[in-house]
């Protein structure tokens, strides 16, 4: 219970036993039996009494000498009789002061920086260094001249132009991508709450007002491809090639896959017995493993690689370039192209010169087509009911393929469509 008083002394602040001595003006020492000594300030705030501690009172070192305890209730009262509450107004300001901390501290924290920490964040999700590089040298080269050095809380649409515009009719691949990175960067702060608002990067309904869409500005560009109705002639033609590359091109050719699923087999992903190569789910570009049926034509591609192998270790490549360890190339590849004055072709091109065949030339469902690919089917309710891969009738197709290459096909001749069995 609160003692009566006049008023306190700087020797009763400092001699009071235990309990709570008011002041006046809402101003109460509060000494516990501890003897530790407190400046408190009530008041009644909407029918409910409310205190405020002021801080240490007695004589020790930091404490809050009398004079200036009064003098903090008294504006602490002024401000309960205005209509304030001085603990809402302290959480208040403190609240601000919090929040101005931080943003002082976001400021400090510029584009170049949240984009070293977003990659960190990401870079093992990605498949191969090339693509990390890939990341930071399009962000240093485009981006980071123009707000690598700018808090990223203060990155606007402006910004974002100004990196892209030179670029975006001249360089539009480029463009697209550096502008998706920028986008993922910011997406990235505001997760951290390093920034707030729109993202000035974003494309739909924002830059898309701003810049023509690609599409208007670069043709889309197809792989230069070698027609389908030459795949024999040609096929005839590489086999008389000498050399571990064109071993690789031939098996890259009958299995449809990419250059570099080819180029990166290793002998522990070839199960002869059963005739299938599996490659890992994270070496495909869709992230999803993929199993490749052998015909035989390249069943007997891989019996002569066997026979240069110096190994057992299953980790050791299918196809090995001159480097102990080391792969083959793309360039290796793209080089058997120009021995055979087909320069006007590219490596990737044969998985167009393999789809138009089967859409021209067999009756094998374009989802079949599409799988022997390892391409992911555009329509999501299509790939929701496409839960299996379709090996069987996968095997059957890249079988008539290894038989269409090994058939050169005469000048003007026609085609029969090869029937899809079953």
């Amino acid at each position: 219970m609160s003692r009566k008083a006049k008023g306190l002394s700087a020797a009763k602040v400092r001699t009071a036993k235990p309990g709570r001595y008011g002041d006046g003006n809402g101003l109460y020492l509060f000494v516990k039996p501890n003897g530790s000594r407190f400046w408190l300030f009530r008041y009644v705030r909407q029918d409910h009494m409310r205190e405020m501690g002021l801080g240490r009172a007695g004589a020790d070192p930091g404490a809050v000498p009398l004079a200036e305890a009064r003098e903090k209730a008294g504006e602490l009262m002024r401000l309960v009789r205005s209509g304030v509450d001085p603990l809402a107004q302290r959480e208040a300001d403190a609240a601000a002061a919090k929040a101005e901390a931080q943003q002082a501290a976001v400021r400090g924290i510029t584009f170049r920086t949240v984009t070293g920490k977003c990659i960190e964040a990401h870079e093992a999700a990605w498949r191969n260094p090339k693509h990390r590089a890939q990341w930071r040298n399009t962000l240093d080269t485009y981006a980071m001249p123009h707000f690598g050095d700018v808090p990223v809380a203060e990155v606007t649409t402006a910004h974002v132009l100004a990196a892209l515009e030179p670029i975006w009719r001249t360089k539009a691949e480029t463009a697209t991508r550096v502008r998706g990175r920028i986008e993922a960067v910011l997406d990235y702060a505001t997760a951290l709450k390093w920034r707030e608002g729109e993202n000035p990067a974003h494309w739909r309904g924002h830059l898309s007002n701003l810049l023509p869409a690609r599409r208007k500005v670069a043709p889309v560009e197809h792989h230069a491809a070698l027609p389908w109705r030459e795949a024999g002639s040609f096929m005839t033609a590489l086999r008389k090639q000498a050399g571990v590359s064109a071993q690789a091109l031939e098996f890259t050719i009958l299995t449809a896959a990419r250059s570099g699923e080819v180029l990166g087999a290793t002998w522990g992903e070839i199960d002869l017995r059963v005739k299938i190569w599996t490659v890992a789910a994270p070496r495909m570009k869709a992230g999803k493993e993929h199993r490749v049926p052998l015909a035989e034509p390249a069943l007997a591609v891989l019996a002569e690689m066997a026979k240069q192998r110096l190994t057992d270790d299953p980790d050791t490549y299918v196809f090995p370039g001159g480097k102990p360890g080391k792969s083959l190339s793309v360039m290796a590849l793209a080089m058997v192209l120009r021995r055979m004055e087909r320069g006007d072709l590219t490596v990737h091109g044969f998985r167009s010169s393999f789809r138009d065949w089967c859409a021209e030339a067999t009756s094998y469902q374009r989802e079949v087509a599409e799988a022997a690919l390892a391409h992911t089917l555009g329509d999501k309710t299509e790939a929701a009911y496409q839960r299996g891969d379709m090996l069987a009738k996968r095997a059957q197709l890249m079988a008539a393929w290894a038989t269409f290459c090994a058939r050169p096909m005469a000048e003007g001749g026609s085609v029969t469509p090869i029937r899809a069995a079953g």
